[in-house]
Formats: C-alpha cells, structure tokens, sequence
C-alpha cells in the first residue's frame, strides 16, 4: 500500500470514528430523555412524602427521618393494595381498588392478545398467499380505515353496545379491540411474504391443505411475528385511557388501570398525598409489559425487521 493509500485509508477512517461518535452520542441523548420520566417515576414512588424537588430520596435513617427529610419507602405500594392509613386509628382505609383495575386490564389484555393475535395472522396470511378478486383494493381500503382514529367512532360504538347488553363491563372492551384487529395486518403480511412459496407448494405436492400448511408450516417459521402480534396487542389495553373511559363510564369495577389511576390522580381533595401512589400504580402498571418486552425481545426484533422487509 503506496503512501496516498494509506493516508485516503486513515482519512476514512477518522470519518467513519467520527460519524459513529455523533451517532452513539445523540442515541445515548435519546436515551437519557426516554428514561428521565420514568426513573422520576420511580423513585417518586419510593418516597415517603411527595416533594417534586427531591429526585432521590434520602437513606431511612433515624436522622433523616427526623429531621423531616424524604426518605425511601415502599409505603406507597403498601398504600397501592391496601388503602391509605387513618392517622388517628392506625387502621387502613381502601379509597379506591387498584387490584380491581389491575386484574380487569390483565384479563383484557391476555383474553384480546390471544385473540387478535390469532386474527391478524390469518388475516395476513390470507393477503400474503392466497390470491382473489378485490384483493389489493380490499387491503388499500383496510389500511385507509385504520388511518382514522378509533375516537371518531366511539358515539357509535357505545350506542351498539348498549342495544346489545354490553355497555359499562370488561368484555365490551375486549369486543371492540377484537372487532378492529384485523386492520393490524400489515406487519404480519410483510413477514409471510418473506416466507419462500416453495415451501408451499412442496407441501401441496404431498398432500396438505391450506389450513394444513399455514398450521404445520407456516406457524413454526413465525415464531418471531407471532411475538411481535401478541406483545403489540397486548400492552395496547395497558395504555388506552379514552375508549375505557368512555365505555367503562359510571361503573368503577370496570375500570382499567389507565382510567383508575387517572381518576385517582385527578378527583382526590389531597392530590399532594396521593401523588406517590399514583406514580407506584404507574410502576406496577408496567411490570407485566418489561417482563414479557425483556423476555422475548429478541423474537420482537426479528418480527418487526422481518416484517418491514416486504410488504
């Protein structure tokens, strides 16, 4: 290698240390501000007594906690569960009962991810393989209407459920994230039809159907975008405060979490006090979705990647 080699071979170089410098510097940037809120919220709700000017609380030490600092606690979890504590009996007084909302958005969550998932895999698979007239118009359409915000329906949506007995419980909930599932196929479509047709006809030649092959030999290749279905459906209950609102309205023991905790935050006399526990609800809220995000993240890239490929 001559003498200019060298130096366009160390120039380079230098451009290419440089570029990812300035990438992993402002990724780390992105980082910091995605986790700030999060890290106020927990240790908001380690605290022992709200104070919005302490970010970390102080040691529970005999000092600190007489000289009136903030120190860590769990005593809002316990407050979370179990009610606040009556200063004057000692006794433990249930205003509101995150368990119920807790439990009501678990069992939306699990019942309508399970579902759906299983909805928008056979949607996708039905666009990916099979081939009918009205096809391309039939997914253009589909996309165009999922387009539109699930809010502008939600009149509608209440005035159906009431005529059919289903207004003010859980299961109107699961209905309605079912019913629109299928408009979530994309993602999915672009994983199948990264999936050789080969395969297909191979099989076909042996003798399977269709229900045969997408059971026995598409569904074992996509275990990546199964995951990647079922996480996506699942955390959206978790998160949905407008339409549980809107349907679970004037019966507290429908309420999803997003809804009690924002009740909880926004019609209580002494907001200071229960602020802690909010942010407490707040971490135990997200517990079941950092499990599941952390255990199968790996199938969830591949799912999302793999899916963007082709669509």
């Amino acid at each position: 290698m001559n003498r200019e080699a060298k130096t366009h071979y160390r120039s380079h170089k230098r451009k290419i240390i440089t570029r990812n410098i300035l990438v992993y510097t402002i990724l780390v940037i992105i980082s910091i501000i995605w986790l700030v809120p999060f890290f106020y919220l927990v240790m908001q709700s380690l605290t022992s007594a709200y104070n919005p000017t302490v970010i970390i609380p102080a040691l529970p030490t005999e000092a600190n906690i007489q000289a009136g600092k903030v120190v860590f606690s769990f005593e809002n979890y316990i407050t979370l569960f179990a009610g606040m504590k009556n200063s004057s009996t000692g006794a433990r007084e249930l205003v509101y009962n995150f368990k119920v909302w807790y439990l009501n958005t678990l069992l939306i969550a699990l019942i309508s991810s399970l579902i759906e998932t299983v909805l928008i895999l056979g949607t996708s698979y039905a666009f990916s393989r099979l081939r009918f007239k009205a096809r391309k118009p039939l997914m253009k359409l589909i996309l165009v209407l999922g387009m539109f915000p699930g809010f502008l329906s939600m009149i509608i949506i209440y005035f159906i459920l009431k005529l059919i007995g289903m207004e003010g419980n859980i299961f109107s909930l699961i209905f309605i994230y079912v019913a629109g599932s299928a408009m979530q196929y994309y993602i999915a479509k672009g994983f199948f039809d990264t999936i050789p047709k080969s395969l297909d006809e191979a099989a076909m030649i042996d003798g399977a159907n269709k229900n045969t092959i997408f059971f026995r030999v598409i569904m074992p290749l996509s275990k990546p975008i199964i995951v990647y279905t079922f996480l996506i459906t699942f955390t959206a209950p978790w998160g949905d405060f407008m339409m549980a609102s809107y349907l679970a309205a004037g019966n507290s023991s429908a309420w999803t979490v997003a809804v009690g905790l924002r009740t909880m935050i926004t019609t209580l006399v002494d907001q200071q006090k229960y602020f802690p526990v909010f942010c407490a609800g707040g971490v135990v809220t997200s517990i079941p979705i950092m499990v599941l995000f952390f255990w199968l993240q790996k199938y969830y890239v591949e799912g999302i990647t793999g899916g963007a490929v082709k669509g």
